[in-house]
């Protein structure tokens, strides 16, 4: 069944499914006026909270910079392809990224990376070989901003929407693809990008990982930052890995990391949840963090049952969640309409050979 909801009822949702801890989070995201979404965008300053008004954002997709040539739909070349090892899954789309750097992003925090002002990345959407939308960051000078282009039915341009809207595209019989507002994105993109990082970059990729992607020609990587003199001050591994106990094991906690962990982790505001899913470089403060969370440790949204029961995928409450597509249970709360079953099986997987 299909679902929309108004401002209103994605607040009053997503504070459920955060509890009181992530409403603050939840305010936060949809606390910028509705005349933020329109084409001058009001963006609130890193400093002292002052309100401040940046240039509109541009009208159409072609004048954002992804491409030299938008007619023959060229990437301009200082523009890098990148594909994330753990992908984000969007009810089955086909997705392409691209990146701009105008100077070295800043790597001494390995786990959290501050990329210069001037930074862009682009998402685009695809279904059935069309494609519908496509996102897009940009770190100004008083943070990030955020924007989706809507595909016109004949592919012949993509225009700004602000605002969620659906589109033609379908996920599956008769649901529509669900294109997002710009508040939305910062409901996930607490600080900018996901998907960008050393692990999703690392030159180690896993094999098992579900809905993995073959990176395209030019394809930029961790390997590449570094030798480009494109990432500084990193001091984590050239080749980062999951530290697991099986491959079973490290897809899972990998597919964890890529679709849950930009939200579940200790730098955000649901780090009161106590509920790691996020697979950090920072060993000392991240070993074993997802086992200790998760593994018969009662859910605060189910509390009689646990958040991962071992050996017992039905009486895990992550599974439940991710089996679930209701406004208030589901997990992710935002950006699917369908189960990932391949997700569901990987995790349930895992689960069942826990002891």
């Amino acid at each position: 069944m299909q679902h929309t909801f108004s401002r209103s009822t994605r607040i009053a949702v997503l504070a459920a499914v955060a509890g009181a801890s992530g409403l603050a989070m939840v305010a936060g995201a949809f606390a910028v006026s509705t005349a933020s979404e329109g084409a001058a965008s009001t963006e609130r300053g890193a400093s002292h909270g002052r309100v401040t008004t940046e240039a509109a954002l541009p009208a159409t997709l072609a004048a954002t910079g992804l491409y030299a040539d938008f007619a023959t739909r060229t990437i301009a070349t200082a523009n890098r392809p990148f594909a994330p090892q753990y992908p984000l899954w969007t009810d089955g789309a086909t997705k392409q990224r691209w990146i701009y750097l105008p100077s070295a992003i800043d790597g001494s925090n390995a786990d959290a990376w501050q990329f210069p002002v001037g930074t862009k990345l682009w998402k685009q959407f695809s279904f059935a070989g069309k494609p519908a939308e496509t996102r897009y960051i940009e770190r100004t000078a008083r943070g990030w901003r955020y924007a989706t282009y809507v595909w016109s039915d004949d592919g012949a341009d993509a225009t700004l929407s602000l605002r969620s809207t659906r589109v033609t595209a379908e996920v599956a019989p008769g649901v529509k693809h669900v294109v997002p507002g710009a508040n939305d994105c910062r409901i996930c993109h607490h600080d900018g990008p996901l998907g960008f990082s050393a692990l999703q970059l690392s030159p180690d990729r896993d094999p098992r990982a579900v809905h993995r992607e073959t990176s395209p020609a030019g394809a930029l990587d961790l390997e590449g930052l570094l030798d480009g003199s494109l990432l500084r001050g990193y001091r984590g591994p050239t080749a980062p890995r999951i530290a697991a106990t099986s491959e079973l094991e490290r897809a899972a906690l990998g597919y964890l990391h890529g679709n849950c962990g930009g939200c579940h982790n200790r730098r955000t505001t649901l780090a009161s949840l106590e509920m790691e899913l996020a697979s950090d470089l920072d060993l000392d403060a991240n070993r074993d963090a997802v086992r200790a969370t998760t593994i018969d440790r009662a859910s605060r949204f189910a509390p009689a049952k646990a958040r991962i029961a071992p050996g017992a995928p039905t009486n895990s409450v992550v599974v439940d969640r991710m089996r679930a597509r209701d406004a208030v249970t589901q997990m992710p709360p935002l950006g699917t309409q369908l189960v990932d079953r391949e997700g569901v099986e990987l995790v349930s997987a895992w689960i069942a050979e826990l002891k």
